[in-house]
């Protein structure tokens, strides 16, 4: 069975291909009456469209969305939305030996090992292509969560990380890597053409911080608000680890360094506790603790390389595979608005769970 929805309340199903017709989303569970419209949605699927710089796939992508239903007016009805992105420059002529011969690191193989059929133009489903009806759903996503900023941007590149001293959040949307350290940014130049023109690829780790998710989100055991957010950031194509809080780093302290101390409100308020530090992330108990819930993700290099490399055929011959066409250098790069965007999701889900169980609970 293949499952291609995520969420339990505020929920959203993908669909289409790499190099089919078009692809899209549709988003139930969204209360009615929030205002939205295509402008409201656009602007995040620009920064995830590809073709924006030399260090992304040149593919030619406008990604305009069109909402085909559940709004009506401006305003949501509380119906299914319904998203449609179509592809308009697809090149599937550039795969035709990745129809022979399987590309290590994709999923060409697992794929066929599964169903005994796979749509190889581009990678069919498992191509990052999917990631822009994710996007368009979390834009969708955010109307319902007005209350939560969420930003995130790329700290890492090819083993180089950023130095949190040079931190300017001003800096992300100045440079194509949604970097925050400008030095780092001009670094970034040269490795990732580097290995645009030796035909290879880097990975990468994107950071994503959402402020003002209130204390009580999330639940105990099976819906943990970061047991979701872990599922949804590695549902991500290429994605292959996911940190809340400290991540790892929490296994190299002791117990009274990796305490978020707690001290009462200022000035008697009865807004909670004032929190002194922030190792675990904004969750304890897999529910929201008022601080700003922190999430590293890591990215793969991109498997689509010029490099050859080992493979074997579909009638399990030995081969070699050099893969054509137009691939990201470095995928985590565009990764950005897609963490941003799950995220979103998540916390829209466990916001109506949380009203669902417990209702608007008075000052």
């Amino acid at each position: 069975m293949s499952f291609n929805s995520f969420g339990r309340v505020f929920r959203f199903t993908t669909w289409g291909e790499s190099h089919g017709p078009a692809i899209g989303a549709v988003v139930d569970g969204c209360p009615p009456g929030l205002p939205l419209s295509e402008s409201d949605i656009q602007p995040w699927l620009d920064l995830r469209k590809p073709g924006t710089s030399k260090f992304t796939t040149q593919r030619r992508e406008a990604d305009e969305v069109r909402i085909l239903s559940g709004v009506f007016e401006g305003r949501t009805t509380g119906t299914p939305i319904s998203l449609m992105i179509e592809n308009t420059d697809q090149r599937s002529k550039d795969y035709s030996d990745v129809a022979k011969a399987y590309r290590p690191g994709h999923a060409d193989y697992a794929y066929d090992a599964k169903y005994g059929f796979r749509d190889y133009r581009g990678g069919g489903r498992s191509s990052a292509r999917e990631t822009a009806s994710r996007v368009a759903a979390g834009a969708v996503a955010r109307a319902v969560i007005p209350e939560v900023d969420i930003f995130a941007y790329v700290s890492e590149i090819g083993g180089d990380g950023i130095d949190y001293a040079n931190f300017d959040p001003a800096q992300i949307g100045q440079n194509p890597f949604f970097c925050p350290d400008a030095e780092a940014a001009k670094r970034w130049e040269k490795l990732v053409d580097d290995a645009r023109l030796d035909g290879s690829s880097l990975g990468a780790v994107v950071e994503c911080i959402a402020s003002g998710v209130p204390a009580g989100w999330g639940a105990p055991l099976y819906a943990k608000l970061d047991g979701e957010l872990a599922s949804a950031m590695m549902s991500i194509n290429a994605v292959k680890g996911v940190e809340i809080g400290d991540g790892f780093a929490a296994a190299r302290l002791r117990g009274e360094q990796n305490a978020d101390p707690m001290r009462p409100a200022l000035n008697g308020g009865s807004e909670g506790p004032v929190f002194l530090a922030n190792h675990a992330g904004g969750i304890a108990g897999g529910i929201a603790t008022g601080q700003p819930v922190k999430v590293r993700v890591a990215f793969k290099p991109t498997s689509s390389i010029l490099i050859p490399v080992e493979t074997v055929t579909r009638e399990g011959a030995a081969a070699d595979i050099i893969t054509k066409g137009r691939h990201d250098p470095c995928v985590g790069i565009r990764g950005v608005p897609v963490v941003e965007a799950m995220m979103a999701l998540v916390l829209a889900d466990q916001k109506l769970l949380h009203r669902a169980q417990c209702g608007e609970r008075p000052e």
